[in-house]
Protein backbone atom coordinates (compact mmCIF):
# COMPACT_ATOMS: atom_id res chain seq x y z
CA UNK A 1 0.00 0.00 0.00
CA UNK A 2 2.09 3.23 -0.92
CA UNK A 3 -0.40 5.56 1.25
CA UNK A 4 -2.38 4.71 4.41
CA UNK A 5 -6.01 5.16 3.76
CA UNK A 6 -7.85 7.26 6.09
CA UNK A 7 -10.49 5.44 8.44
CA UNK A 8 -12.28 8.12 8.58
CA UNK A 9 -13.56 11.43 6.73
CA UNK A 10 -14.55 14.68 7.48
CA UNK A 11 -18.13 15.44 6.93
CA UNK A 12 -18.29 19.34 8.65
CA UNK A 13 -16.12 21.75 11.23
CA UNK A 14 -14.65 19.17 13.81
CA UNK A 15 -17.10 16.14 12.46
CA UNK A 16 -15.75 12.60 10.93
CA UNK A 17 -17.52 9.76 9.58
CA UNK A 18 -15.55 6.29 10.13
CA UNK A 19 -15.22 4.96 6.76
CA UNK A 20 -15.07 1.00 5.93
CA UNK A 21 -13.00 -0.75 2.64
CA UNK A 22 -10.77 0.05 0.03
CA UNK A 23 -11.11 1.19 -3.69
CA UNK A 24 -9.34 -1.10 -6.24
CA UNK A 25 -6.33 1.37 -6.52
CA UNK A 26 -5.68 1.17 -2.73
CA UNK A 27 -4.95 -2.70 -3.05
CA UNK A 28 -1.10 -4.02 -3.74
CA UNK A 29 -0.36 -7.48 -3.81
CA UNK A 30 1.77 -8.58 -1.01
CA UNK A 31 -0.11 -6.29 1.25
CA UNK A 32 -1.08 -7.56 4.85
CA UNK A 33 -3.80 -6.31 6.79
CA UNK A 34 -4.51 -7.69 10.27
CA UNK A 35 -7.90 -7.40 11.35
CA UNK A 36 -8.59 -5.98 14.60
CA UNK A 37 -10.28 -6.34 17.39
CA UNK A 38 -10.15 -9.93 18.18
CA UNK A 39 -13.46 -12.52 18.88
CA UNK A 40 -13.52 -14.59 21.70
CA UNK A 41 -16.27 -17.59 20.70
CA UNK A 42 -18.81 -18.91 23.12
CA UNK A 43 -21.27 -21.55 23.42
CA UNK A 44 -23.71 -19.73 22.09
CA UNK A 45 -21.71 -18.70 18.75
CA UNK A 46 -21.60 -22.21 18.26
CA UNK A 47 -25.48 -23.44 19.57
CA UNK A 48 -26.85 -21.09 17.11
CA UNK A 49 -24.57 -21.28 13.96
CA UNK A 50 -25.41 -25.07 14.55
CA UNK A 51 -28.90 -24.38 14.50
CA UNK A 52 -28.96 -22.20 11.95
CA UNK A 53 -27.21 -24.24 9.65
CA UNK A 54 -29.05 -27.18 10.39
CA UNK A 55 -25.38 -29.00 11.72
CA UNK A 56 -26.59 -31.14 14.17
CA UNK A 57 -23.25 -33.03 14.84
CA UNK A 58 -23.35 -33.96 18.75
CA UNK A 59 -19.96 -33.00 18.41
CA UNK A 60 -21.03 -28.93 18.14
CA UNK A 61 -24.02 -29.17 20.51
CA UNK A 62 -24.02 -32.45 22.95
CA UNK A 63 -21.40 -31.54 25.36
CA UNK A 64 -21.87 -35.98 26.78
CA UNK A 65 -21.07 -36.95 23.51
CA UNK A 66 -18.32 -34.49 22.65
CA UNK A 67 -16.44 -35.71 26.42
CA UNK A 68 -16.07 -39.45 24.53
CA UNK A 69 -14.18 -37.93 21.72
CA UNK A 70 -10.56 -37.14 21.57
CA UNK A 71 -11.79 -33.65 22.20
CA UNK A 72 -13.17 -34.25 25.38
CA UNK A 73 -15.18 -31.20 24.27
CA UNK A 74 -17.64 -29.42 21.89
CA UNK A 75 -15.67 -28.12 18.82
CA UNK A 76 -16.99 -25.39 17.23
CA UNK A 77 -18.63 -25.69 14.38
CA UNK A 78 -16.34 -24.83 10.97
CA UNK A 79 -18.81 -22.57 10.11
CA UNK A 80 -19.19 -20.73 12.99
CA UNK A 81 -15.06 -20.10 12.46
CA UNK A 82 -15.40 -19.27 8.66
CA UNK A 83 -17.90 -16.72 9.59
CA UNK A 84 -16.34 -15.29 12.03
CA UNK A 85 -12.95 -14.87 10.29
CA UNK A 86 -14.57 -13.89 7.32
CA UNK A 87 -16.41 -10.93 8.77
CA UNK A 88 -13.68 -9.87 10.65
CA UNK A 89 -11.77 -9.40 7.41
CA UNK A 90 -14.78 -7.45 5.58
CA UNK A 91 -13.70 -3.48 6.68
CA UNK A 92 -10.39 -3.39 5.36
CA UNK A 93 -10.74 -5.71 2.31
CA UNK A 94 -14.42 -6.16 0.80
CA UNK A 95 -16.53 -3.35 3.02
CA UNK A 96 -16.79 -1.43 -0.21
CA UNK A 97 -17.25 -4.45 -2.34
CA UNK A 98 -19.91 -4.52 -5.35
CA UNK A 99 -20.26 -8.49 -4.55
CA UNK A 100 -18.33 -11.52 -3.32
CA UNK A 101 -17.15 -13.85 -5.69
CA UNK A 102 -16.39 -16.72 -4.33
CA UNK A 103 -14.13 -18.38 -1.42
CA UNK A 104 -11.37 -20.96 -2.65
CA UNK A 105 -8.76 -23.56 -0.86
CA UNK A 106 -10.93 -23.57 2.58
CA UNK A 107 -8.88 -25.35 4.92
CA UNK A 108 -9.71 -25.91 8.81
CA UNK A 109 -6.14 -26.57 10.05
CA UNK A 110 -6.38 -26.65 13.57
CA UNK A 111 -9.29 -27.60 16.17
CA UNK A 112 -11.25 -24.19 17.69
CA UNK A 113 -13.20 -24.01 21.22
CA UNK A 114 -15.15 -22.67 23.40
CA UNK A 115 -12.95 -20.02 25.23
CA UNK A 116 -10.41 -19.50 21.96
CA UNK A 117 -9.80 -15.82 20.52
CA UNK A 118 -10.10 -15.40 17.26
CA UNK A 119 -7.64 -13.04 15.13
CA UNK A 120 -7.46 -12.72 11.25
CA UNK A 121 -5.38 -11.01 8.94
CA UNK A 122 -5.54 -11.14 4.69
CA UNK A 123 -2.97 -11.21 2.34
CA UNK A 124 -3.87 -9.41 -1.07
CA UNK A 125 -2.35 -11.96 -3.61
CA UNK A 126 -3.91 -10.40 -7.03
CA UNK A 127 -5.73 -7.62 -8.33
CA UNK A 128 -7.18 -7.24 -12.00
CA UNK A 129 -9.46 -5.17 -13.78
CA UNK A 130 -12.39 -6.75 -14.34
CA UNK A 131 -13.08 -7.96 -18.32
CA UNK A 132 -16.96 -7.56 -17.96
CA UNK A 133 -17.54 -4.13 -15.43
CA UNK A 134 -15.00 -1.11 -16.55
CA UNK A 135 -15.33 0.27 -13.25
CA UNK A 136 -14.67 -2.57 -11.06
CA UNK A 137 -11.85 -4.77 -10.24
CA UNK A 138 -11.62 -8.04 -8.62
CA UNK A 139 -9.26 -8.86 -5.84
CA UNK A 140 -8.13 -11.69 -4.74
CA UNK A 141 -7.07 -11.86 -0.97
CA UNK A 142 -5.87 -14.96 1.27
CA UNK A 143 -6.97 -14.94 5.01
CA UNK A 144 -5.61 -16.40 8.16
CA UNK A 145 -7.92 -17.42 11.22
CA UNK A 146 -5.36 -17.19 14.55
CA UNK A 147 -5.68 -18.00 17.97
CA UNK A 148 -4.24 -15.62 20.09
CA UNK A 149 -1.58 -17.94 20.87
CA UNK A 150 -0.96 -17.37 16.59
CA UNK A 151 -2.18 -20.87 16.18
CA UNK A 152 -3.31 -20.92 12.39
CA UNK A 153 -6.93 -22.58 12.48
CA UNK A 154 -8.01 -21.46 9.12
CA UNK A 155 -6.85 -20.45 5.71
CA UNK A 156 -8.90 -19.41 2.70
CA UNK A 157 -8.74 -17.28 -0.42
CA UNK A 158 -11.96 -15.21 -1.35
CA UNK A 159 -12.20 -13.11 -4.45
CA UNK A 160 -14.25 -10.01 -4.63
CA UNK A 161 -15.35 -7.21 -7.07
CA UNK A 162 -14.90 -3.47 -5.61
CA UNK A 163 -15.18 -0.26 -7.67
CA UNK A 164 -12.47 2.19 -9.03
CA UNK A 165 -12.02 5.53 -6.57
CA UNK A 166 -12.97 7.61 -9.67
CA UNK A 167 -16.32 5.08 -10.03
CA UNK A 168 -16.96 4.50 -6.91
CA UNK A 169 -20.25 5.12 -4.99
CA UNK A 170 -19.67 7.08 -1.27
CA UNK A 171 -21.66 4.60 0.12
CA UNK A 172 -20.59 6.29 3.58
CA UNK A 173 -21.92 9.45 2.51
CA UNK A 174 -25.88 7.81 2.13
CA UNK A 175 -25.95 7.50 5.86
Amino acid sequence: MKKMVAAHKKVGKQRYRETHGLFYEDFEVGDVFEHRPGRTLTDVDNMWQSLLSLNTHPLHIDAVYASKTEWKRPLMSSLVTLAIVGGMSLNSTSAKGVANLGWDRIRLTAPVFVGDTLYAESRVLAKRRSRSRAKQGVVTVETKGLKADGTVVMTFERSFLVPLRRHGVDVDANY
